[in-house]
């Protein structure tokens, strides 16, 4: 066993320190199980928590497994180096003071990486975390109370905040959770490594993360591929933003992109889900743990009540979650078994006429299981457990679980509100095979998430971030002569330094031209530029009128489809973004876009496209032509492959906008902001 499986499957452990929170670790291992030698070490207590204390950790019986280190910052580096010198697996890091503290303590950061030097080879967990929990073989090296039980298999999670550690575990939905680890700051160990060791355990069905940051891109990707290579998939709750993301302004493209999307992108990229609260973590979780990934977001849905069947078909639909329409043999089937006074939909309000009927409801569930369907749900509130037993309700659970055994398509039971899915009764269904699912909302989110980890192919690593420097903005002219060095197409343009030589490159380029004036961010804002002017004379007058001291003059690009904004910026946690959206002066107005990582294939950015709320202008809309899609994909290349090829210092790139036509797609404005190093 290397360090990191010693520390989690641990045979004896040691706890260094004698408050409290030492006594309740030594405390929780004995609840939870743990039969192997408890060693506390205290130098003048006899005993901690019920067990014979040793002096000094160089007195043990033999180097531990794993070690609870619950003593102050600086005490802490020194036992971390004593168990180094052991050969001792890992040690959890409790104390806070580290890294974490920021600017309130000076030293936190070098007393972080003394506590790195001094663990040599041994395996660490934080610091500033409360350690984990394993609940298949009962280890717990947790210094507070948990929910966590004994399971034989199960789900595991691994977070950055201890807290929320404590309230998963404190769930009452179901879900066996295996292992909970927390990450602290993750000095040593990340949760990529800690994600790869827990997949390896064949006792683990998924993995759930909460992320506040991801310190090694390629670890990361490391682990997507080992799930992948396990068939285990995994979910996350990304939280946190990078101010760095949006630190520039001079472009659109900063302020639609940030770190937000930049964690989008990278999770859609790597196949990991990606859940909006802890609800929908958990519930993704149970149902990935029953039946996996699932195959589409097509369900069939059943309930006795025609509010519910609403309630299903406005939320799927806010979810992207599909119920498709009946077929002639669904519907005849259907009405076999409900007779004629059913109204027959997916979803279906099947009505109570078939209540407390195991065979009718078997039938009437089963005809809706089509071939082609990812998952059958019906909807079922259970009463108050502690108000009345209903053993009507439990023959609705039969007749489900018949139905899956008959027609194999994976079930669901899902209760409105996670109020009416007792714990025992949840339980219950999941030992049966089914997902036990609560609450509407979370539960239609679990499905469309795990139809798109169904989804999940290969990827390429994506192009790291590098250091940042100082930056410059090039100049519209500079810009757009280095993108078009790597294939963009750009209007045909002149500059000049005042008003008469604009008027004569005007000339040159043939009318109608644009006029420009240079050194202006957000140009029509500011009055520095006017479109369609037909003469020299024009074209002198508006330079006189715009202040502005050197100009740039364009020809005017007419018959556009729609205009797009293709941009690129450096995110300092995921990588370089690429943008697309809705370009122009919609931009801000309609917020349309979309993200993705460098280096995109040409079949993401064309999907990337068809998500856009102005996807029916590039394909032709109510008859009108569309835009070359060949065009708009060969711009979108020439801006990846200059990042590509110059991505030491970038900090952005945008086209703003790409004027997409029926035969081209130009580049009307562009930008770069780059630095070199010093």
């Amino acid at each position: 066993m290397n360090g990191l499986e010693r520390l989690l499957r641990p045979r004896h452990i040691a706890v260094i320190g004698g408050g409290t929170w030492c006594a309740s670790v030594i405390r929780q291992c004995r609840m939870i199980g743990f039969d192997g030698p408890l060693w506390p070490v205290h130098p003048t207590r006899p005993e901690i928590g019920g067990e014979a204390a040793f002096a000094t950790v160089r007195d043990l019986p033999q180097a531990p497994d794993a070690t609870f280190i619950g003593v102050n910052r600086a005490a802490t580096v020194d036992v971390v180096r004593d168990l180094a010198a052991l050969g001792a697996g890992g040690a959890v890091c409790f104390a806070s003071g580290f890294s974490e503290a920021g600017a309130e303590l000076a030293d936190g950061a070098d007393l972080q990486a003394d506590l790195v030097a001094a663990a040599r080879d041994m395996c660490l967990l934080g610091p500033n975390c409360y350690g984990f929990i394993n609940a298949l073989d009962g280890a717990a090296l947790w210094p507070d109370h948990h929910g966590a039980v004994r399971v034989e298999r199960g789900v595991a999670l691994i977070t950055q905040s201890s807290n929320i550690a404590i309230n998963l575990t404190m769930q009452q939905r179901g879900l066996p959770i295996a292992y909970v680890v927390t990450a602290g700051n993750q000095a040593q160990t990340d949760l990529s490594q800690i994600g790869a060791a827990l997949l390896a355990d064949p006792r683990v069905t998924a993995l759930g993360l909460h992320i506040e940051g991801i310190p090694d891109l390629r670890g990361f990707e490391a682990l997507a591929q080992t799930a992948r290579a396990l068939g285990k998939p995994i979910v996350a709750l990304k939280i946190g933003a990078s101010d760095q993301a949006r630190a520039a302004t001079v472009s659109h493209t900063a302020s639609l992109a940030g770190s937000d999307a930049g964690a989008r992108a990278l999770l859609a990229r790597l196949g990991i889900g990606q859940v909006s609260s802890l609800a929908a973590l958990l519930e993704t979780l149970k149902l990935l743990h029953v039946h996996g990934a699932l195959a589409s977001s097509r369900i069939a849905s059943l309930s006795c009540s025609g509010g519910e069947a609403s309630l299903m078909a406005d939320s799927g639909q806010a979810l992207g979650v599909g119920f498709p329409a009946l077929s002639a043999d669904q519907k005849a089937d259907l009405r076999a078994a409900l007779g004629p006074k059913v109204a027959l939909a997916n979803p279906l309000d099947y009505h109570t006429y078939i209540w407390g009927d195991l065979a009718a409801m078997t039938a009437s569930f089963s005809a809706m299981m089509a071939p082609g369907l990812a998952l059958g749900c019906v909807v079922l509130d259970f009463p108050r457990p502690d108000r009345f037993n209903a053993p009507e309700w439990g023959l609705v659970v039969d007749a489900v679980q018949a139905t899956q055994a008959a027609r194999g398509v994976p079930m669901a039971v899902l209760a409105s509100l996670p109020d009416c899915m007792p714990e025992a009764m949840a339980q219950d269904i999941m030992a049966r095979g089914i997902a036990p699912l609560s609450g509407v909302s979370e539960a239609l989110e679990a499905i469309a998430v795990a139809a798109q980890l169904g989804k999940a192919g290969d990827f390429d690593p994506v192009l790291l971030p590098g250091p940042e420097y100082a930056t410059e903005v090039l100049s519209e002219a500079a810009s757009k002569a280095t993108l078009a060095a790597h294939g963009l197409r750009v209007p045909r343009a002149g500059r000049a330094k005042d008003a008469q030589q604009a008027g004569r490159v005007a000339t040159d380029i043939g009318f109608p031209v644009v006029l420009k004036g240079e050194g202006i961010a957000h140009k029509t804002e500011a009055g520095a530029v006017v479109l369609g002017l037909t003469s020299a004379r024009a074209v002198e007058e508006a330079a006189r009128a715009m202040a502005a001291d050197s100009f740039l003059i364009e020809e005017m690009i007419a018959g556009g489809v729609a205009e797009l904004l293709v941009g690129v910026t450096r995110d300092p946690a995921h990588g370089f973004v690429l943008t697309l959206g809705a370009g122009g002066t919609l931009t801000e107005i309609l917020q349309d876009s979309a993200s993705l990582l460098v280096p995109a294939s040409l079949v993401d950015i064309s999907q990337a496209l068809d998500g856009l709320r102005i996807a029916p202008l590039l394909r032709g809309y109510r008859g009108a032509a569309g835009a070359d899609r060949a065009a708009i994909l060969r711009a979108v290349a020439a801006v990846q492959d200059y990042v590509l090829a110059h991505c030491a210092g970038l900090a952005e790139v945008e086209v703003n906008p790409l004027i997409c036509t029926p035969d081209d797609a130009i580049a009307a404005d562009a930008l770069i902001r780059r630095g070199e190093p010093t």
